[in-house]
């Protein structure tokens, strides 16, 4: 009678005990638990050999506790100590690797659609950060500051004037018109640029620059604009121009024509230059006498 208690006190035979005293059958605790009932089964009846390993005897016996309100403690130290009991080889050490509750792992339909926000999100991410931190170029420049087809049609049908706008800041960038040797630096003396530039290359000077100013024998194979819009240029034709500053606000304070105006030179028949003669001055009126 005493060994009948004994076996009464088995965990398998607690689980099953807990289970029948709430109504409950060994499917609706494999429906809470997410365990096969086939391996509930063999909680219930201790066979513990017949489980994928040993680990699950004691992960699957703690959820079934927990399925039917049992003490999960106690019924894993009681599994615990049937394994030893049973000579199995290094039963306790498995106890770290107990597996998950089945109850308590998400549905794999959850963690395919985590994945799809996760990969939306990167995805919108990339796009944010490419808009943002790419630069506009400079026909995109010159289309914001001077559109063409915002222009009003007059009554005949040709477009009316566009109203003059204001300066504008922007980039400021050299165009190499022929091939033309310049050096650019900033206010310190350290040079930004120093090479020959060939026809068609073009130089973005820096906004950041502190003073950037040009140097070259060639300032009329040099196109400047700011913004996109052109400025006049920064030297006489062949000749040499230094410390000239070329920042966005400098070159737009500059007056409309910088480039010094020569006076036009007479050629005689002989096709010799001649300077024009200065007027002659006029000669003083003669004095009326006066009789007496």
């Amino acid at each position: 009678m005493e060994q009948g208690s004994l076996d009464m006190d088995r965990p398998g035979d607690v689980l099953r005990r807990a289970r029948e005293a709430q109504g409950l059958s060994l499917q609706d605790v494999a429906t809470r638990t997410r365990i096969p009932m086939r391996q509930l089964a063999l909680v219930e009846n201790h066979e513990y050999a017949a489980l994928p390993g040993i680990p699950y005897a004691i992960g699957f016996s703690r959820a079934y506790a927990r399925a039917v309100g049992a003490d999960e403690t106690v019924i894993a130290a009681s599994v615990r100590r049937e394994l030893v009991d049973a000579d199995v080889m290094n039963a306790p050490r498995y106890e770290m690797f107990e597996p998950a509750d089945p109850a308590r792992v998400p549905p794999r339909y959850l963690a395919w659609t985590a994945a799809a926000i996760a990969l939306l999100f990167a995805v919108g991410y990339g796009v944010w950060r490419t808009q943002m931190f790419t630069p506009p170029s400079e026909e995109q420049i010159a289309a914001q500051v001077d559109p063409q087809s915002t222009r009003p049609a007059t009554g005949n049908g040709a477009p009316a004037a566009r109203p003059t706008l204001p300066p504008t800041q922007g980039p400021v960038v050299l165009t190499a018109v022929d091939e033309v040797w310049l050096r650019i630096y900033d206010g310190t003396g350290e040079r930004l640029l120093e090479k020959q530039m060939k026809k068609g290359e073009t130089f973005t000077v820096p906004a950041d620059a502190n003073n950037p100013m040009i140097l070259t024998g060639r300032p009329n194979a040099i196109a400047v604009t700011v913004g996109g819009r052109p400025v006049p240029p920064l030297g006489a034709p062949e000749r040499t121009i230094s410390d000239v500053p070329i920042s966005a606000a400098a070159l737009l304070a500059r007056p409309a024509s910088t480039v010094p105006a020569t006076a036009p030179t007479a050629t005689s028949p002989s096709g010799a230059t001649a300077t024009p003669a200065a007027p002659a001055p006029a000669s003083p009126a003669p004095v009326p006498s006066v009789q007496e």
